[in-house]
C-alpha cells in the first residue's frame, strides 16, 4: 500500500492510500521505542507492526 502522506510532528507517522496509519516514536518519559498503527483489521495491524518494526530497525 502506497504511504500518501508523512509527518515528523510526534514522531514519523505514515498515512497510507487505504486511510490506515504507522506511528514510529520514542517516548518521552521512558528510554523505549514505541510503535502504533490504526487499520481496519488486526490481521492488517499486525503486517503493520512488523513493517514498523522493521523500519525501526527492531
Amino acid at each position: 500500500v502506497k504511504v500518501v502522506k508523512s509527518s515528523t510532528a510526534d514522531g514519523f507517522r505514515f498515512i497510507l492510500a487505504d486511510d490506515a496509519w504507522l506511528l514510529i516514536r520514542f517516548s518521552g518519559t521512558e528510554p523505549v521505542l514505541r510503535i502504533y498503527t490504526e487499520t481496519d483489521s488486526q490481521t492488517r495491524a499486525d503486517r503493520l507492526l512488523e513493517s514498523g518494526k522493521e523500519l525501526a530497525g527492531v
